[in-house]
């Protein structure tokens, strides 16, 4: 087995034990394995373990990435910043995209959704820790914008996600987004799920409610 398949079982192990810690169904969490920076032969040893979801940041990366990997059943999480010009790629090949927050970005992907691939599956990327310098909307503006995306035709609305400020307890910022998600889950009359948790805090984050949590440096190693 390889060093990453290794570190990636011992994640699986961390998650399944904050599931428990928490009280919550196995299996009630999924991972995404942020493989950005990473080649696709490691990818690939982790599909081979049963890993179906991957994170990638880079649009033309994960192009590249996208294409070596075809033969598998991968579904594609897009998790980093949005760029305009980035929107109909982004629309074309990926299943999910946690970074919305912006409603013109929304209705870009909405146009440019092939038909044919079905609803593009969106969470709203929320700015709690008050960053100036960090992608995500306003704690206030999340309705508003939460409603106007869910009457986009091509995507489907599943949720929140958000990226506590580094060094920072992450447990203020996990509860918040809960609770928001639950307000808002209150107004469209839906439940909504939560992104939210990395390496070095997915047992918060699980404790906190996520229902997706992103892993990159804990599996594959540092960046390159």
């Amino acid at each position: 087995m390889s060093q990453v398949q290794s570190r990636y079982r011992r994640v699986l192990d961390r998650v399944a034990r904050a599931e428990r810690a928490a009280g919550r169904a196995a299996g009630s969490v999924r991972l995404i394995a942020v493989s950005k920076r990473h080649p696709a032969g490691q990818v690939r040893q982790l599909a081979a373990l049963g890993q179906r979801h991957f994170g990638e940041s880079y649009v033309q990366e994960a192009l590249d990435k996208l294409a070596q990997l075809q033969d598998l059943p991968l579904t594609w999480h897009f998790i980093g910043p949005i760029q305009s010009n980035k929107t109909r790629a982004i629309a074309t090949h990926f299943h999910w995209v946690h970074s919305v927050d912006r409603l013109k970005i929304a209705i870009r992907l909405s146009e440019q959704r092939p038909e044919a691939a079905g609803p593009l599956q969106v969470l709203l990327q929320v700015n709690l820790s008050g960053e100036p310098q960090k992608a995500g909307v306003a704690p206030d503006q999340v309705l508003p914008l939460a409603q106007a995306v869910n009457r986009l035709p091509r995507l489907h609305l599943q949720g929140l996600m958000t990226l506590p400020r580094k060094g920072d307890d992450p447990m203020p910022v996990f509860g918040a987004l809960a609770r928001l998600g639950e307000e808002i889950g209150a107004v469209l009359e839906r439940p909504l799920r939560l992104s939210m948790g990395m390496s070095g805090d997915l047992e918060q984050a699980i404790a906190a409610g996520a229902h997706w949590v992103r892993v990159g440096e804990d599996i594959f190693g540092p960046r390159g």
